[in-house]
């Protein structure tokens, strides 16, 4: 008699399939927990804990006034997630690419394209369209297919530099899928003053130049993170954080330029592309006392806030001349060969030499001069081979002291050696050990010939006379400030070496009075009031191998008041183009000193010295 659906067997059948689903659980379960359970708490900690980097701000740069040279300003990436776009938004695209600047017809294939790769979106026909085992959506017009083997498309990026305001606007619009990433960005509040000295940050973050590489340690901060878990969504579950920790803000950074100085600096490097259209020219201005630098100016130059545009800022723009290239420092190079046979007490302001000479005999050889610009009736004395510089005078001084004391001399002055300036690129000019003189070059270096150096170099040479005998570090950085303006690290004067003594600094500073008056060769930058010191000088250029005689360097390198130094002034033109003449020191060079000096004496409220209007050269048969 049948027992219906009930029968043992059906009952057997049944508890079978349920044991073995059972057991098939429980022995998924122990794979899943005791075999397995590492290696798949390892990937459930891969898939869902997530460290999230916190950047840091970077600190500021400021001038010694505290006016901003660098700063960062609050930005959007603005992308979208094409997987989750919503047909329903559609109606707002047209103001979301207004907003962002895009063209929506540029717009819209970015945010239907929802799969990687070419070859996984193409055109198809209308039986493809209608296609099950087909995905297809609508793109420019067009049925398009999506091959069901590419990479869904997560994040694409719209547009990197979204401001607040605009990104208040873009959230208002609610689109689903479109977001955005706070970032900074770092900008620079006045283009291209000071390109050389600020550097800039590129886009990858990274500090390219400047004091923006050369101080990065102290200005990027240090980056905090958060470690938690995230959810399906990839949204994070602020309660399953384990680990905070903070970030720390860069330090702001000090510099010892003035952004007023650097002003009326490139205002006169202006001036001088009017005037002379050189090939490159470069003004330095510094503290006579400390050595800091109050300005430095290069042309060309480039706009910090363009730099990746090659029309705008070119690399060849971006190179730092003032350190980065050399040249033949010409009669400025004069103040070596004389404070040295000062200081071996070799000669007096009074000590006379014949310059009428064509050449000499030195150590068993004649020796030919290098000809002056004037013929000399009679001998000159230091003080006036100073200032009316003679290439045959200060060749006579250079034998006084010998290729080794010349050597050594010009070495302490800071010649062949870099300078310590905290910027990359610098390089060491050039200055031959003795061994490698040729017969006349003891007759040519005195001189400023058979030497390169660069204009850094030329700068803080004339700096040991205005230092009192010191050879001065250049420094930039005055001072390293946190974000509550306390002072983490100051910076002060750093001398290298003692050159020469305090009264050897004195009296050559003295003889240099004479190059800016009646005699001199540079009359027209004295100040009247005040005791102007310095020196022209003008080198021929190497053309292919040989000194051209209508390519030349001119400059001119001083330092007021004489007696008590307050600023050095570099200026220095290569290759300038005078309507009239050649490119002398005393043309392209002196104009633009005088006139920063006027300014400066506005400016910094130089004062003038005790004795004014008076010629101090201690010379005899000098000019009075």
């Amino acid at each position: 008699m049948s027992k219906g659906f009930a029968s043992n067997y059906r009952i057997f059948m049944i508890a079978a399939g349920l044991l073995f689903c059972f057991g098939g659980i429980g022995t998924r379960l122990v794979f899943l927990h005791i075999i397995d359970r590492g290696k798949l708490l390892g990937y459930v900690e891969k898939v869902r804990r997530q460290v999230i980097v916190e950047h840091a701000r970077r600190g500021a740069i400021y001038d010694r006034h505290g006016y901003l040279l660098a700063t960062n300003q609050s930005k959007y990436m603005v992308g979208a997630d094409p997987q989750v776009l919503r047909d329903e938004d559609k109606k707002n695209w047209v103001e979301l690419a207004t907003l962002i600047g895009i063209p929506l017809r540029d717009l819209e294939p970015l945010l239907n394209t929802k799969y990687r790769g070419a070859a996984h979106a193409q055109s198809v026909t209308t039986a493809k369209k209608n296609s099950d085992s087909i995905p297809t959506i609508t793109l420019d017009g067009e049925d398009v297919v999506e091959a069901p083997r590419g990479r869904p498309i997560r994040w694409v990026k719209l547009r990197g530099d979204v401001d607040e305001v605009t990104y208040e606007k873009i959230n208002k619009l609610e689109i689903k899928g479109v977001y955005g990433n706070r970032i900074f960005r770092r900008v620079y509040p006045h283009n291209e003053l000071a390109s050389h000295l600020v550097g800039y940050v590129n886009k990858a973050g990274n500090a390219a130049a400047g004091v923006e590489n050369y101080a990065d340690f102290y200005l990027r901060g240090q980056d905090g993170w958060r470690e938690g878990e995230r959810d399906g969504k990839r949204r994070e579950l602020a309660q399953f954080r384990t680990r905070q920790v903070e970030p720390v803000n860069g330090y702001n950074v000090v510099l010892s330029t003035d952004i007023i100085i650097q002003h009326m600096v490139e205002e006169e490097l202006d001036r001088i592309i009017a005037d002379f259209k050189p090939e490159k020219a470069t003004i330095i201005v510094s503290d006579a006392k400390t050595g800091f630098i109050l300005a430095m100016g290069n042309y060309p130059n480039f706009d910090l806030n363009k730099y990746y545009d090659p029309k705008l800022a070119p690399l060849s723009a971006q190179r730092n001349f003032a350190i980065t290239d050399q040249f033949d420092p010409g009669s400025t190079f004069k103040i070596v060969a004389a404070s040295g046979a000062l200081n071996d007490n070799l000669v007096n302001p009074n000590t006379h030499f014949d310059c009428s000479l064509e050449s000499v005999e030195y150590q068993g050889r004649m020796r030919k001069f290098m000809p002056d610009d004037h013929k000399y009736d009679h001998p000159l004395s230091v003080a006036e081979i100073i200032s009316r510089s003679s290439n045959i005078g200060a060749a006579q001084l250079g034998m006084k002291l010998g290729e080794e004391r010349l050597y050594a001399y010009a070495r302490s002055f800071g010649f062949g050696e870099k300078s310590g300036f905290p910027f990359g690129g610098e390089i060491t000019g050039l200055l031959n050990p003795v061994r490698k003189w040729s017969g006349i070059d003891i007759t040519r270096i005195p001189a400023g010939y058979s030497i390169a150096a660069t204009p850094l170099q030329i700068h803080y040479a004339m700096g040991v006379i205005a230092s009192g005998g010191e050879l001065l570090k250049p420094q930039l950085i005055k001072e390293i400030k946190d974000d509550s303006g306390e002072i983490v690290f100051l910076f002060d004067k750093k001398s290298r070496r003692r050159v020469v003594s305090e009264p050897v600094a004195h009296s050559m500073a003295k003889m240099l009075q004479g190059v800016t008056q009646p005699g001199g060769t540079a009359v027209k930058a004295a100040i009247p009031g005040y005791e102007v010191a310095g020196k022209t000088g003008t080198a021929q250029k190497l053309i292919n191998g040989r000194y051209s005689k209508r390519h030349h360097v001119g400059s001119f390198v001083g330092f007021f008041p004489a007696s008590r130094p307050e600023v050095v002034i570099s200026v220095i033109v290569d290759d300038g183009k005078p309507e009239q003449g050649l490119a002398y020191g005393s043309v392209v060079g002196v104009p633009s000193f005088k006139r920063l000096g006027e300014q400066l004496i506005q400016y910094l409220d130089i004062k003038p010295p005790y004795e004014t209007g008076r010629n101090l050269v201690a010379l005899n048969g000098g000019r009075q």
